[in-house]
Order: C-alpha cells, then sequence, then structure tokens
C-alpha cells in the first residue's frame, strides 16, 4: 500500500471516531452510564471557596469557559436567559473560568453574569476531564440532576434550545434516566 493510501485510510478512520464520539456526546447517558460528581471546591473572584455541595440537591448546568474562547462568550448570554427563566425550579448554572481571575474579573465588569463564576485557571483542564471532557475541548457543559450524577456532558457550544431540551425532563415528574431524548 503506499503511504498516500495509508494516510488517507487513518484520517477516515479518524473521522468516523470523532463522528460516532460527537454522536454519542449529543444524547443523555443511561442510568447505568451516569458518572458521579466529584467532590470539588473552587474559588469565586473574591477568593471565597464554594464546595460544589453548596447547591446540592439542585440540577446543576456547570459550564467550562475562558475569556479567549469566542464560543465561550456567544453561550453566555443565553447562560444568563435560561438561569433567569428557571431560577425558580431548582436549576442552577455554575460558571468555571478556565482563566486568569484578572481576565475574568475584567470581562465580568462589561457583562451581569447572574449565576456563580468559579476560577480554576489551568486545573479546570483537569477537573473537566473528571466530568467527562475527554477532548480538552471548551466551552464544555455537564448537566448534574438532583441525585448529583452526571447525566449529560458536551464539549462544544450548545444552544438554548438544546439545553431547555435537556432541562426540561429533568423538572417533570418522571425520572429522567428513564426517558429518551432524540
Amino acid at each position: 500500500m503506499s503511504k498516500h493510501l495509508i494516510a488517507l485510510l487513518f484520517i477516515s478512520l479518524l473521522l468516523t471516531s470523532s463522528l460516532i464520539a460527537w454522536q454519542q456526546s449529543q444524547k443523555p447517558l443511561q442510568a447505568q452510564q451516569a458518572i458521579p460528581l466529584p467532590e470539588f471546591s473552587l474559588p469565586d473572584l473574591s477568593g471565597t471557596l464554594h464546595p460544589i455541595s453548596e447547591w446540592h440537591r439542585k440540577i446543576l448546568i456547570i459550564n467550562f469557559w475562558a475569556t479567549w474562547c469566542p464560543p465561550c462568550l456567544k453561550e453566555i448570554p443565553e447562560f444568563i436567559q435560561l438561569q433567569t427563566e428557571y431560577a425558580g425550579q431548582n436549576v442552577q448554572f455554575i460558571g468555571i473560568a478556565i482563566d486568569e481571575a484578572e481576565l475574568v474579573a475584567d470581562y465580568l465588569s462589561f457583562i451581569d453574569i447572574n449565576y456563580p463564576i468559579l476560577i480554576a485557571e489551568s486545573g479546570g483542564a483537569k477537573l473537566a476531564q473528571q466530568l467527562g471532557n475527554t477532548v480538552s475541548a471548551i466551552p464544555f457543559t455537564a448537566i448534574v440532576n438532583q441525585q448529583q450524577q452526571i447525566i449529560f456532558y458536551h464539549p462544544g457550544e450548545l444552544s438554548k434550545q438544546r439545553l431547555t431540551e435537556l432541562i426540561e425532563p429533568l423538572l417533570s415528574s418522571q425520572p429522567y434516566l428513564n426517558t429518551h431524548l432524540k
């Protein structure tokens, strides 16, 4: 086989496996696949340490972002809207900045975010990995049910519509893990 044919086959295999991984990331995890949310604590901009257990028994939308990431910044206004919409329904958005505190403070001086922003700096990548970010992408979002299980994670940008589709079943009386979202 020629080197070009081998390279082409390798690229095809890589693209196919990436597509399969992306398709799988679009589906909520089934009960046997849910990942327990690890305990962690991170500071806010004032230096106050916040353990994730502070939001125990809430539906959590944990979003890893950075000030230098255009898709991250594009999501934030939609997250603000959704936090307002779902605030009285036990839903809590949490932003985890993988960035320097000074850059985050500067960004926050221009936008009024209505959910907690925690600072992870470079250690945030490892934490995101523990929450399912196997491709080390940002933005990265994980959804945690009220039983503290990660039931969905997604590398890359999420739309307001897709987040609504994922949050709504968690609010209903039917157990979320037994539903099938397409």
